[in-house]
């Protein structure tokens, strides 16, 4: 299977730069198994990535790929899509990346429901920078910037998206990558703004400050810790506290922005040409 998946990477950019034991490289594993069963065509498909550990996956894959600025992974991602909407455009992303300085990109690309998958990295961190805490830092937990512990409530980037405007919203984690595997396909598939979040491991900058032991054992503690939506849905709140909800969170169908911007050039363009014929006969007229 993964001789399959060469033909998808820039083998020549290896070794990659991610630490032992970081989740990333079963992360892009699933989105190349996504598009693997998808059989997408790679000069007709995107990866968009920001800054970060997970986004320089981008340079790994060979696709039409982009290594954006900051935060704005989405902006240059909707740019794309709207000069051509027949491409499909993923977005790859961390926690920081999307919801700290690139947090109002996101949320108004969901808001427009633009056909965009964005697949977020969620490994809780800061990773590349430092080990600050990002807003998917969970509330008490240790990073460079929170020594005694983080105080701000985070983020639940699922429940942000969907109210935000998406029409896909999945959670998976690396322990359980049969399913992200599974869940990143649909957001592909699905026409409109898609989330896939991915819970995925930091072993270096997350689990030492948070003693969370080995790498092995954070991929155990995100077995422990998820319940599937089927399953969390007779819970009580009370029972559900410090749990990972997995599953596909919430789907609906709504109009497409690309598809409605398209509507709205044809429908200009129309107008013109008609003020054009007019003016024209005017002229005519006057002439005569």
């Amino acid at each position: 299977m993964m001789q399959d998946l060469e033909k998808y990477l820039r083998v020549n950019m290896f070794p990659h730069m991610w630490c032992p034991g970081c989740g990333n490289g079963i992360v892009l594993s699933c989105l190349l198994r996504a598009v693997d069963k998808l059989d997408l065509d790679q000069d007709r498909t995107v990866i968009v990535g920001g800054i970060g550990c997970s986004s320089r996956a981008a340079g790994y894959l060979d696709f039409n790929t982009l290594h954006t600025t900051h935060g704005r992974a989405l902006a240059f991602a909707t740019g794309i899509k709207l000069a051509k909407p027949e491409l499909n455009v993923i977005v790859i992303t961390g926690d920081g990346d999307c919801t700290a300085i690139g947090g109002n990109h996101f949320i108004h690309a969901a808001r427009r429901n633009i056909d965009i998958t964005v697949l977020l990295f969620n490994n809780s961190i800061y990773g590349m920078t430092g080990g600050q805490y990002s807003p998917l830092t969970p509330v008490k937990k240790m990073a460079t910037t929170a020594p005694y512990g983080t105080v701000e409530p985070n983020f639940d980037v699922a429940e942000l998206a969907s109210a935000s405007g998406a029409t896909f919203v999945a959670r998976s984690t690396t322990y359980h990558s049969t399913m992200l595997t599974g869940v990143i396909a649909e957001g592909i598939t699905h026409k409109g703004f898609s989330l896939v979040e991915a819970v995925t491991a930091c072993p270096t900058a997350y689990g030492r400050k948070n003693k969370m032991k080995s790498a092995a054992d954070m991929l155990m503690w995100q077995k422990d810790n998820s319940i599937h939506l089927n399953k969390a849905e007779k819970m009580t709140p009370e029972e559900l506290a410090g749990k990972i909800v997995i599953g596909k969170l919430f789907h609906k169908e709504a109009p497409e922005y690309t598809e409605l911007y398209n509507e709205v050039i044809n429908k200009a363009r129309g107008q013109n040409s008609g003020s054009v014929a007019n003016i024209a006969g005017k002229g005519g007229n006057a002439n005569g």
